[in-house]
């Protein structure tokens, strides 16, 4: 099941992807007096329940053509609204970290990005003038389902709800001032994530294609399949550190093809008026222009 979230009438409400459109949950919910949950976080706390319920609500919807709303006329909105974390791996592909003249890592490297940060697909980003050295970097995001607290690597993708296309933009000059990547990574609006947040039962983590575009240009062509630390191992990893909660979002890591793995004669880095597009095989494309 995709799911998505968009703006009507000043408020945020719950989609659902489907042939027909995009079903506008509350509204169907309502009108059918059919239950089903009204809120993406409602669903994932209801896990299965929750999704079986808006299956119900799809199934008795069809004959009303009224329900479903055309994608682009939507105002989209990031496809989870308040998760207490978002957990970030850096340098989780071999080829990366070989372009960003870094080590090898022997565990996941983690940093943190704050909800100031969310963005949606199709929403204009604007670069701050406290940073030149703008970067894209094409993830796909895991978001958390279930309390996860010390699981190990063959429960953990049990305990995602599902999966969403993430862009980590990154400030690198900012990054790359001190031992920390804080500040470079914590820019306003820069994770956008989306469109779509599709349930774990339609992905397999372990082999999809990721790509990213800038202008129409392909920057980053790879597969999730090289990551060096997988989906699994990284939910493993994480919950020994700190409990994860349902709506917790990680970003899992990017391929090699960023700006910064370029020589430094051949970096032009990201500016006003650039469109970037990521793309990942049965999750989706994000893109974003920045301004």
């Amino acid at each position: 099941m995709k799911l998505l979230q968009f703006i009507l009438n000043d408020e945020v409400r719950l989609g659902v992807k489907t042939d027909r459109g995009v079903l506008d949950v509350k509204e169907a919910s309502s009108r059918l007096n059919v239950a089903a949950p009204t809120a993406i976080q409602d669903v994932i706390l209801a896990g299965d329940e929750g999704t079986k319920a808006l299956g119900k609500l799809i199934e008795a919807a069809q004959d009303l053509s009224s329900l479903f709303l055309q994608e682009k006329e939507l105002e989209y909105q990031p496809v989870v609204s308040n998760p207490e974390k978002i957990v970030c791996v850096g340098l989780n592909y071999q080829s990366h970290v070989e372009e960003s003249k870094m080590e090898l890592p022997s565990s996941p490297v983690l940093f943190s990005k704050f909800n100031n940060t969310l963005a949606s697909h199709n929403q204009e980003i604007s670069l701050p003038n406290v940073a030149e050295k703008f970067d894209y970097e094409a993830e796909l995001v895991i978001v958390i389902g279930e309390e996860a607290k010390d699981v190990t690597e063959e429960e953990a993708l049990s305990y995602v709800f599902g999966y969403s296309v993430g862009n980590d933009l990154s400030a690198r000059d900012l990054q790359l001032k001190s031992g920390q990547w804080l500040i470079g990574k914590t820019l306003d609006h820069f994770a956008p994530i989306g469109p779509y947040l599709v349930t774990a039962d339609e992905v397999d983590p372990s082999g999809l294609a990721i790509e990213c575009k800038v202008n129409g240009e392909k920057r980053q062509s790879s597969n999730t399949k090289y990551m060096i630390f997988n989906c699994s191992s990284l939910i493993s990893y994480i919950s020994q550190y700190m409990t994860l909660k349902p709506g917790d979002v990680i970003f899992t890591g990017t391929p090699e093809g960023v700006i910064l793995g370029y020589s430094e004669e051949e970096q032009v880095w990201l500016q006003s008026g650039d469109e970037v597009e990521v793309f990942i095989e049965n999750v989706g494309t994000l893109k974003n222009t920045l301004i």
